[in-house]
């Protein structure tokens, strides 16, 4: 991944020094548990364990050199690494890797590569949910504009947009949490996944080891379907990202202005025209979640390998794996310190709110309409007709708003009281029930108003 959209937490995880110290570990593990067992001398893992420790201790960039020398030669990562390790651990070296094929330290060292890079992500979308639960209660009793298809439609409240996308991540932690547990699984099972030359108490020493769970069956690798579900919980995280970016993109166009990304003294919004303030930070996050999802149909179509084994599925991970989690950690991270700082407008949103003449009130003088005796169809054709005659003549010479027009109404005159149509037209009404959703959501509804 690209350094700009990388930050070094999450890319050590991918990294040949992390990648080699796992590979170190697995090896020493079930070289300390065939020891235990009697497979090979007790001896002998010490020295594996302890010679290998040193060695491993050496990596660095020019012994990750020597690593890939050796692999030119013999074409295979798992061994060219194996022979490097032997020439710190000297004449035991045979016991290293006994019985074992190279998916058992390859598929493993993913698993725990995808728990570490999983809990960062976790971390992350802890970020996003506190920064979102603080703006919600700050905004909760903001009157703002809802919108369908783009279009007003009714009041509502900033706190409760964002409690629904707090809502969303809330799920989408659960998501990671269950994918985490999906992917935290070893493989030590040898070649075809049978045994045949390993004890599978091995595998669950080495799997307790690593916090992790044993595959039921392995064939040669874990199971495709497991890193499906892994990389599909990334993609649907990403997805969450946009959405709430893609709401930030529209309310800060110039015809809205009711939030804005907060802009830096010394930012400059283009090259050519001085007063741009431009939404570039949810506009990156849109692209990042793309990057993001692009990972999911490569990674469900390594679900079909042949048989027991091939390598189809490696190049795809080898490219998949850092780039989506590198991408996901960097756009987490960036939303939450946009939300933390957006920069919001009550103003604005009370004047958009208002800007259609009151025709935003419609559904509830409808309601109104249908109390005072009514038939509810009698009641739409007369609101629609007065909505209508608000919309059509805004900003003409004439324009009446929605109320006057009611009142205007002998279909409304007389039948409805005033008093009843005031209510009807209150935006704070839609408010009633904030607490009971701001309860549902985050555990409790937070101070009055």
């Amino acid at each position: 991944m690209v350094p700009r959209y990388s930050r070094p937490q999450m890319t050590a995880i991918w990294a040949p020094e992390n990648r080699y110290r796992i590979w170190f570990e697995i090896e020493a593990l079930a070289a300390e548990a065939m020891g235990q067992l009697g497979e090979i001398p007790a001896e002998a893992a010490r020295n594996i364990r302890e010679r290998g420790d040193a060695k491993i201790a050496t990596i660095n960039a020019e012994e990750i050199a020597r690593i890939d020398a050796i692999e030119a030669v013999t074409r295979h990562d798992v061994i060219a690494f194996l022979t490097w390790l032997a020439e710190g651990i000297g004449e035991d070296s045979r016991f290293v890797h006994l019985g074992m094929t190279s998916s058992d330290v390859l598929d493993t060292c993913l698993s725990v590569q995808m728990m570490q890079a999983a809990d960062i992500l976790l971390a992350d979308v802890d970020a996003v949910l506190a920064a979102l639960k603080t703006r919600a209660f700050e905004f909760k009793h903001t009157l703002t504009i809802g919108r369908s298809h783009g279009i007003h439609a009714e009041p509502t409240s900033f706190g409760l947009k964002l409690a629904g996308h707090y809502a969303e991540f809330a799920r989408n932690r659960q998501r990671l949490l269950a994918a985490r547990a999906e992917i935290a699984v070893c493989a030590i099972s040898g070649a075809v996944g049978t045994f045949a030359h390993l004890d599978p108490r091995i595998e669950a020493f080495v799997a307790k080891r690593l916090g992790l769970s044993v595959e039921p069956v392995s064939t040669q690798v874990i199971p495709r379907d497991r890193h499906a579900a892994f990389f599909c919980a990334l993609g649907v995280v990403a997805s969450g990202i946009e959405r709430l970016a893609t709401e930030v993109r529209h309310l800060q166009r110039s015809e809205v202005r009711e939030a804005e990304e907060f802009f830096h003294a010394g930012q400059k919004g283009s090259s050519a025209m001085p007063h741009k303030r431009n939404p570039v930070l949810s506009e990156n996050l849109t692209g990042l979640a793309r990057i993001v999802r692009s990972a999911v149909t490569p990674a469900l179509e390594n679900v079909t390998l042949w048989h027991e084994r091939d390598i189809s599925h490696s190049s795809v991970e080898r490219a998949i794996a850092p780039d989506a989690t590198i991408t996901l950690d960097f756009a987490l991270m960036r939303l939450a310190s946009m939300m933390e700082k957006l920069t919001v407008y009550p103003e604005q949103m009370a004047a958009n709110l208002e800007s259609l003449g009151g025709v935003v009130h419609s559904g509830e003088i409808l309601l109104a309409l249908a109390r005072a005796g009514i038939l509810r169809e009698d009641a739409y054709r007369i609101v629609q007709r007065n909505a209508m005659a608000t919309w059509s003549t805004l900003g003409k010479p004439g324009h009446k708003s929605f109320r006057q027009n009611l009142d205007a109404d002998p279909e409304v005159a007389g039948r409805v009281p005033p008093e009843m149509l005031d209510a009807a037209m209150d935006a704070r009404l839609h408010l009633r029930q904030i607490d009971s959703v701001f309860t549902r959501v985050f555990g409790e509804a937070g101070p009055a108003a």
